[in-house]
């Protein structure tokens, strides 16, 4: 059975002195735990991958996403099949733990990135190093490409995303990624209590179908940019990467470094460009 993203809480509510018992709305917040199964299918093996603090909903996107921008997986081709976790060898699913069945021929690296794969919705990974480890799985590079779009295109965005949110209406605490076109066409949207897990649910989307290129797309985040964030955009090769709210400094220097567009406090009326300010027009 599939858990809900949202839960009914008990609260007192005081507005200017006066206190009422209601119900309020909040966003769901549970652990979920990625495996790995490889090897001969008469003879499989299990690698346990990263425990993330997320909103149930979307979890196999989630999985897919983040094995992607960590560079342990670099297409849906190398995946079996993703599937929910039985425990003790019985025939109930527990729904906080994805396995993602690779087909036999696949051979992976969980070393590849000098990074701590237990995350949290607030966890963040800086230093140089984390740039050089970037580059040494990522094999795209965003510095040659050519889409191009209106500042004023960019201004209306923020609205766009804000209309769609569906579990941010309700509780007012979850974050939202959105993926739109060079026309401003909202094509995806993700929402989760983590940002990175939001944006790893969006490209996990996008991954698993063939309508969509991620190379000419936007990405909005309504949140700050943070560096993992720019990371993984720069692994999607996704150009233009904007933000409601402030970049970090490496997020400013990842997005330099793979020649994205890096746009802070996008607004209706403003913006600040942080990087490769060439594709975007007046």
């Amino acid at each position: 059975m599939l858990k809900s993203n949202v839960d009914a809480v008990k609260i007192k509510k005081i507005i200017n002195g006066n206190t009422t018992d209601e119900q309020d709305l909040i966003a769901v917040e549970e652990p979920m735990e990625i495996r790995l199964g490889y090897g001969e299918i008469t003879h499989r093996e299990q690698k346990k991958v990263a425990v993330t603090m997320r909103t149930p909903g979307n979890d196999f996107e989630l999985a897919l996403g983040f094995l992607f921008t960590e560079g342990i997986l670099q297409s849906t081709k190398q995946i079996l099949k993703i599937q929910y976790c039985t425990e003790n060898n019985t025939l109930e699913e527990n729904n906080n733990i994805v396995r993602v069945e690779l087909l036999p021929t696949v051979t992976f690296n969980l070393n590849s990135l000098q990074r701590n794969f237990y995350t949290t919705s607030s966890c963040g990974v800086c230093g140089k190093e984390s740039i050089e480890a970037i580059k040494t799985v990522c094999s795209t590079d965003t510095t040659n490409n050519k889409l191009s779009v209106s500042s004023t295109l960019l201004c209306s965005l923020p609205e766009i995303l804000k209309n769609k949110q569906t579990v941010f209406k309700h509780t007012g605490g979850i974050h939202a990624c959105g993926l739109f076109d060079s026309k401003g066409n909202l094509l995806l949207l993700r929402e989760d209590v983590g940002r990175h897990n939001a944006f790893d649910k969006l490209i996990g989307a996008a991954l698993s179908t063939d309508s969509i290129n991620l190379s000419d797309c936007i990405v909005l985040l309504s949140g700050r940019a943070s560096f993992e964030l720019i990371q993984k955009a720069a692994m999607a090769a996704i150009p233009i990467a904007c933000a409601i709210g402030a970049p970090s400094s490496l997020a400013v220097s990842t997005a330099q470094e793979f020649g994205i567009t890096l746009v802070g406090f996008l607004k209706e009326n403003r913006m600040n460009i942080y990087s490769n300010s060439e594709r975007i027009n007046q």
